[in-house]
């Protein structure tokens, strides 16, 4: 509940160090156990196609979302190069690029790119499995926008819910489809540290 009183450039510094914690536990995960040994938990986890392009969809949502709230936060204070997209003087918001991306894989789906349906390479689905996840953060980071019909992105009943119901959501859903991914590889890590 702390979360939801706490200021939005908060918010995302606790969004970004989040996501800066977990790169960092699965890169020293991979570096104890090796680029071989990671890759052959990884095929083990992930024999049934299906559950991998969960874990990628909830990671490309994540990561999408993390880092779009970063940028607003970097636009807002005028820091960087980021500025607001315009068109016309007409704001593009970045719910515009998120819809765009997930009616690009609902016809891509519909055309059974990535369902394993017209290729045995895995690539297709993930890749359209990335930018579901993609578009669905781009989407929902502005659901109080579409929801109330106008800009409340920097109001009060537009931010804190929102931010903490998204990030909540996504950590709990790379959890539980990357569960035995992420279990396999921290036992092989502590595993690795604890060799002479």
């Amino acid at each position: 509940m702390a979360l939801l009183i706490l200021h939005p450039g908060r918010i995302a510094l606790a969004i970004f160090a989040g996501l800066a914690l977990l790169t960092g536990g699965l890169a020293l995960g991979v570096r104890a156990a090796g680029r071989r040994r990671v890759r052959d938990i990884y095929r083990k986890a992930f024999t049934e196609r299906h559950r991998e392009r969960q874990l990628v969809a909830a990671t490309a949502f994540y990561v999408t979302f993390a880092v779009v709230r970063v940028l607003t936060h970097a636009i807002r204070a005028g820091r960087g190069p980021f500025h607001n997209l315009e068109m016309g003087g007409r704001h593009i918001h970045h719910l515009v690029w998120g819809i765009l991306l997930l009616l690009i894989v609902g016809y891509g789906w519909l055309l059974q790119i990535g369902t394993d349906v017209r290729t045995p390479s895995p690539w297709p689905g993930r890749i359209m499995a990335f930018l579901y996840g993609a578009g669905a953060a781009l989407t929902l980071d502005e659901f109080a926008l579409w929801l109330n019909l106008s800009d409340v992105y920097w109001e009060r009943q537009g931010r804190a819910s929102i931010d903490a119901v998204v990030l909540f959501g996504a950590l709990l859903l790379i959890g539980v489809m990357g569960g035995p991914f992420l279990h396999a590889l921290a036992c092989e890590a502590l595993r690795g540290r604890s060799k002479p």
